[in-house]
């Protein structure tokens, strides 16, 4: 029908002037013209990015990239887009990883389509191709490709541009929140980049380093003075993620520079012995050298011209510098008041934060805090904040003067401010507090409602401090009762009134007579008040106000508000006594007329000062997720040496970034991280390219499944490759089923992978193979887990061991040994499993109920339990006939295997088959006694359930075990290298299995 009325070319010229409705009136409504325009251009788009020229290509790519920073959705395009990610023009693939980066998260299974082609990518010429793949990679939020994340993280770390290396620290993070099992890995990765001496990679590192391990200080001992030395050089956002780190870091190993200003003095001691002991504090106190580094370094950053790097300076002098010093950030922060208004909100509110302990630092710019006209309520009120904790007897006329302009602003909210600061200094300089209250009660007459009533409420809070010299003000707002409406002012001026009815024994009864006449109309906040005084005024004064009280209690008896006539009958019940009456009634004079303490007018900013300065939590006045508490000050500082670095150790670290091989071993780890990185770096292009072949398969699968097309080309694949695709879907079914270790998790396959390529993905499992033999397992003892604390169980107590008993409760349950004891003086009836909460595809063989267990007896039962080969946590009720307690049981993953028989020429031809991706390894320091075969079979047999491969060399030693659920095969290798180094090597399907036995077993040799 558009094109009917125009043209295409002409239409896109007439609707981007606004003509085109008066073009074709009635055919086309304006939002079906949108639609059809959209369509129209995405279809133009998508030809261009189909065209076999690269200036097509191009200009594509400049429009969509242009459509995304103007906030319009393109992901409709994501499948053109994507098959431009292996162009060989370099402009357009940098415009195609931009894209991809945008679009990544929401297209998962489109972009594991080319999750090769990104692999390719990392090993790229150009730094900017191979940090835009590692961006993308890292994306792709799917459990699936976390070891190919993992490995393309290593590799990027260990990059020559420091830029890749920045975005390797960026992709730490999103890994993490990914899967927090690989925490051990990547804080190897931020151990490595923290090293790095390049000013590009330093705040990125730190960043990652504050997200993944905020509590390993110890790696920051030897860059401490690197940090402090690039913090100059280092981008502004990285400077302020490192000075907030190396703030929580100072804490920790220094002392405080503020100890002598905190001693106090001993009541058995003389004037004399003070001084002496004073004086002995100061001398001995000397700041650390590395701690005077970080004071000296952080400094100049006070000039930026970033206002988060100034406030991040700021918040370090505050809780690090000695007092003395710490005046030195007051000039930079009144310089930050003429940057926009939310950088202004922010900085104020640290400033009166500071400003309550500190009036000294601040003094000497009062003027930098006049309110001007233009600026906003909040600020206004913060200024207002600032000025009233920096009143003194020197400046508080100045301030005064200035607060009666205030009072007449058109901003309500900043005039009741005003009123509320003048209080304020009334109560802290007693000086002023006579002419303070005298304006208040000038301001009574003013025709603004809202003044009179702030006014009022201030007034009462400062006769309640000096009420015997102010009876003259109390009449005055007596008078002034029948011109205010306000609820809360009349409920003061009544409560003020009824507080010091003795000292207006003739206005009270008169202020009761005319208040009980609008009782009906009044506000429930003044009503209350009105019974108040009723009250006061019958014990007082009954002669007068007996008939009147009795008149308001009967209105406030019939209200329509249950809090009045609450209040009713506990007067009546109070006041009027009778035969119900309680004791109560002859202590109602103390109770009604008893002295109430002042009110402590005090600044709202005065709590918040144990939140560190400038982070969220301290704005908000209230935790926020992620905070990360300033510890104490400790008494005795800790070994200073931890941060001397060698120079030796200094030049290690430039010949790894120029990429020259490391000869020498460091002999603290475990492992050469040498020979690890050269795995990896091989492993990374034949395993990883393999994971992506299969995941490559699946997704075509998921995508062209159903044509006629995909079953032609089906019919074509080898029965070599079949075998392989079988093998390998079982593998990739092992990654989306496996779940972290720590924290029972739904399996993400429905939110993370299409339905179909779920459906494809279940129910695949190798097939068995011959030469697996369930064998028994070596003699160990048991280690035995608490399962029920005795206090907990009310005196039930529960312990639990893993039997490592075959197919008691079937093929894929592991055999767990129950054993309840009851520590009690009597009999414990029907002890019963109920509740059980397990994670998906769990299941769980309960115990038959034990209907009595006496006292100080013990039984032993047995559990079996379906961990469908993760280390999940199987949570459930262990209930008794009067009480249930949560428990719950956690395999190590030593447990979750069978030990199988088989020789050594098959124990080689199986792992053969199982290379590449299927193979972890490491380099482990073994200990001395250690290294004779039975002690090693006895300790790898201990901590996993494994069975021992005969071996013909003496120095291999082997082990095989099959998963109690899947039956997939765990080959363990042990090579000694010498006689104090071994290659611990894993190689099965279940590869996130295996690399947590790896971690597992690599201490277990190591220890002595």
């Amino acid at each position: 029908t558009l094109q009917r009325c125009l043209p295409l070319p002409t239409l896109r010229g007439e609707w981007q002037s606004g003509l085109v409705g008066s073009r074709c009136p009635g055919k086309v409504s304006p939002t079906g013209w949108i639609s059809v325009l959209h369509f129209t251009v995405n279809e133009d788009l998508k030809q261009m990015l189909e065209s076999s020229k690269d200036s097509a290509k191009l200009d594509a790519m400049k429009r969509i990239v242009g459509m995304i920073a103007k906030g319009k959705n393109a992901s409709e395009l994501f499948p053109a887009v994507v098959k431009n990610v292996a162009s060989k023009n370099i402009e357009i693939k940098k415009l195609v990883y931009v894209y991809l980066m945008r679009y990544a998260e929401e297209q998962q299974d489109l972009a594991l389509l080319s999750i090769s082609t990104f692999q390719r990518a990392l090993k790229d010429p150009n730094q900017l191709i191979r940090a835009s793949a590692l961006r993308v990679l890292s994306s792709i939020r799917v459990p699936i490709i976390v070891p190919i994340m993992m490995l393309a993280i290593k590799e990027a770390s260990s990059d020559l541009s420091p830029y890749v290396r920045k975005n390797a620290a960026h992709a730490i993070q999103k890994l993490y929140s990914l899967d927090p099992e690989q925490k051990e890995m990547l804080i190897e990765v931020i151990e490595k980049l923290l090293r790095d001496r390049s000013t590009l990679v330093a705040g990125s590192v730190v960043m990652a380093f504050e997200e993944v391990c905020p509590d390993r200080i110890d790696l920051i001992h030897k860059n401490y003075r690197k940090l402090c030395n690039l913090l100059i050089d280092v981008e502004e956002w990285g400077q302020v993620v490192i000075i907030h780190m190396l703030t929580r870091y100072a804490r920790t190993q220094f002392v405080s520079p503020w100890k002598d200003l905190f001693h106090e003095n001993n009541f058995y001691e003389s004037d004399e012995e003070q001084k002496e002991k004073d004086q002995k504090v100061k001398d001995t106190y000397s700041m650390d050298p590395d701690h005077r580094l970080l004071l000296r370094n952080t400094k100049p950053l006070l000039q930026s011209r970033n206002a988060a790097v100034v406030m991040a300076v700021s918040q370090l002098y505050w809780h690090l510098a000695p007092k003395s010093e710490a005046s030195v950030v007051s000039k930079s922060l009144v310089r930050l008041l003429r940057s926009n208004r939310e950088v202004q909100y922010i900085v104020l509110q640290n400033i009166a934060t500071m400003s309550i302990q500190r009036k000294d630092m601040f003094e000497p710019h009062l003027k930098s805090f006049y309110v001007r006209s233009t600026d906003p309520t909040m600020i206004k009120t913060l200024k207002l904040e600032i000025l009233t904790n920096l009143a003194n007897e020197a400046n508080i006329s100045t301030l005064l003067r200035e607060f009666q302009t205030y009072v007449k602003s058109q901003d309500k909210q900043f005039a009741a401010a005003t009123i509320q600061a003048i209080g304020r200094c009334a109560t802290n300089i007693t000086e002023v507090t006579d002419t303070c209250l005298n304006g208040l009660v000038c301001l009574l007459s003013n025709r603004d409602e809202i003044v009179v009533a702030e006014s009022v409420v201030v007034i009462k809070k400062l006769l309640q401090t000096q009420p015997a010299h102010h009876g003259e003000i109390i009449k005055h707002m007596a008078k002034l009762l029948d011109n205010i409406t306000v609820p809360v002012a009349r409920a003061s001026i009544l409560w003020l009134i009824g507080e010091y009815c003795e000292r207006v024994p003739k206005i009270a009864p008169d202020v009761l007579r005319k208040t009980a006449k609008s009782f009906t109309d009044e506000d429930d906040l003044v009503k209350l008040q009105i019974l108040n005084l009723g009250a006061k005024l019958y014990l007082t004064n009954s002669k007068q106000t007996k008939l009147l009280t009795q008149y308001v209690l009967n209105l406030g008896k019939y209200d329509q508000s249950y809090d009045i006539r609450d209040r009713t009958r506990f007067i009546r019940q109070l006041i009027v006594p009778n035969e119900k009456s309680g004791a109560l009634s002859k202590y109602a004079k103390k109770i009604f007329l008893a002295q109430k303490p002042a009110p402590l007018l005090e600044s709202p900013f005065k709590g918040r000062d144990h939140f560190q300065l400038g982070t969220l939590s301290h704005t908000l006045n209230s935790q926020a997720t992620g905070y990360l508490e300033l510890s104490d000050w400790p008494e005795v500082a800790p070994d200073p040496s931890v941060r001397n670095v060698e120079i030796a150790e200094s030049a290690k670290e430039w010949t790894g970034i120029l990429g020259k091989p490391k000869k020498e071993k460091p002999t603290e780890k475990f492992y050469s991280e040498s020979e690890e990185e050269e795995d990896e770096s091989a492993g990374t292009n034949s395993s990883g390219r393999y994971l992506e072949s299969i995941l490559h398969l699946h997704c075509l699968e998921n995508c062209i499944f159903r044509t006629d097309l995909c079953l032609n080309k089906i019919e074509k694949v080898t029965k070599k490759s079949r075998a392989v695709y079988k093998i390998r879907k079982s593998e990739a079914k092992v990654y989306v089923h496996f779940c972290p270790v720590t924290t029972p998790v739904a399996v993400p396959t429905a939110a993370v992978l299409s339905p179909s390529l779920t459906a494809d993905l279940e129910g695949l499992r190798l097939p068995s193979l011959s030469v697996i033999d369930v064998t028994t397992q070596v003699s160990v003892p048991a280690k035995t887990h608490e399962l029920l604390h005795r206090m907990s169980g009310k005196g039930l107590a529960a312990h639990y061991h893993f039997s490592r008993q075959p197919g008691i409760f079937g093929d894929h349950m592991v055999s767990v040994q129950v054993t309840v004891t009851n520590t009690t003086d009597h009999k414990i009836e029907n002890i019963h499993i109920k509740e059980k909460k397990l994670p998906p595809g769990m299941r769980m063989h309960e115990f038959s109920p034990i209907e009595c267990l006496e006292p100080a007896g013990s039984i032993t039962v047995s559990v079996g339990i379906d961990f469908c080969d993760s280390t999940q946590i199987a949570s459930f009720q262990l209930c008794t006939k009067d009480d249930c307690f949560s428990v719950s049981i956690q395999p190590p993953v030593g447990e979750l295997l069978l030990p199988v028989t088989m020789s050594e020429k098959d124990f080689k031809k199986e792992q053969g088959m199982l290379t590449g991706m299927n193979e972890t390894s490491a380099m482990i320091a073994v200990a001395p006694q250690n290294s004779t075969r039975l002690v090693i079979i006895e300790k790898l047999v201990k901590a996993a359930n494994l069975g021992v491969v005969p071996s013909g060399q003496d120095n291999i030693h082997r082990f095989a075990a099959k998963t109690v659920h899947s039956e997939s095969l765990m080959l363990v290798t042990v090579e000694l290298k010498g006689s104090s180094t071994a290659q611990l090597i894993i190689n099965t399907e279940k590869t996130v299995i295996g690399s947590v036995l790896l971690r597992e077993l690599k201490p277990v040799l190591s220890q002595g």
